[in-house]
């Protein structure tokens, strides 16, 4: 085991004991479904997403927070200080779980350093560099949201910034912001980032299915149900 490896290993047993699981969606339904497998530790939720649920944006948050424990991340409109603070602290008065979600911007980074201050938590979203990730640490983030699926759409590696930002996280303990990666387009980003030591994977519905999706799991159950109605028996 090499150092880099080392650092993650020692950073994992410190502050993580499983990958964690969001699902990114406004769609109750979905969210329900998903929860009910008890795979579900929290969910991201974004201003596109709001609108394709046709809903009031107050009232999706506040009836996730209900079905879910874990974070639910609700994005502030506002581009200026004053008013993600402002709405900021309308959302966090939504549920004890919301989690305030801001832009990768120096307001956005002020605004972070306020709800950190005061125990609300954050997700600093749309993070594609290493750079970008340092700040968001230094400004107490809860979460750093790099985005794979957008860095690969324009020619670049979307894992080797997880590795990248894995890295320089397991060089400082002090840093207590998670990596949750984002804009997941298939299972191997989820894989992959496990491998490297990222903490959380915000996943849409239909990928995460395709978690359990195997040929030789389907056919060796089919197997199976076929040998076992051949005995006639029952459990009961």
């Amino acid at each position: 085991m090499n150092n880099f490896q080392k650092s993650l290993s020692n950073l994992s047993t410190q502050f993580f004991l499983k990958m964690k699981f969001f699902i990114d969606s406004a769609e109750i339904a979905e969210i329900k479904e998903i929860a009910a497998y008890g795979l579900l530790d929290g969910v991201t939720t974004n201003p596109t997403l709001i609108a394709k649920s046709g809903r009031k944006f107050q009232e999706v948050i506040a009836e996730i927070c209900a079905i879910v424990s874990g974070p639910v991340s609700a994005e502030v409109a506002a581009t200026d200080y004053e008013g993600m603070i402002r709405e900021g602290e309308i959302l966090s008065k939504i549920a004890k779980n919301v989690c305030i979600k801001l832009p990768m911007t120096m307001d956005g980074l002020k605004a972070c350093k306020y709800f950190s201050d005061k125990k609300i938590q954050t997700n600093v979203t749309l993070c594609f560099s290493a750079a970008q990730a340092i700040l968001a640490a230094k400004a107490g983030a809860t979460f750093v949201s790099p985005f794979v699926g957008r860095l690969d759409d324009v020619g670049q590696d979307g894992l080797a910034l997880i590795e990248e930002i894995c890295e320089i996280y397991a060089n400082y303990p002090e840093f207590k912001t998670e990596i949750l990666v984002a804009s997941i387009r298939h299972p191997i980003h989820i894989t992959t980032a496990a491998k490297m030591g990222a903490h959380v994977a915000t996943i849409p519905g239909k990928v995460l299915k395709q978690l359990v999706s195997h040929p030789l799991t389907d056919k060796g159950l089919e197997t199976f149900v076929k040998d076992w109605a051949a005995t006639g028996q029952k459990i009961d």
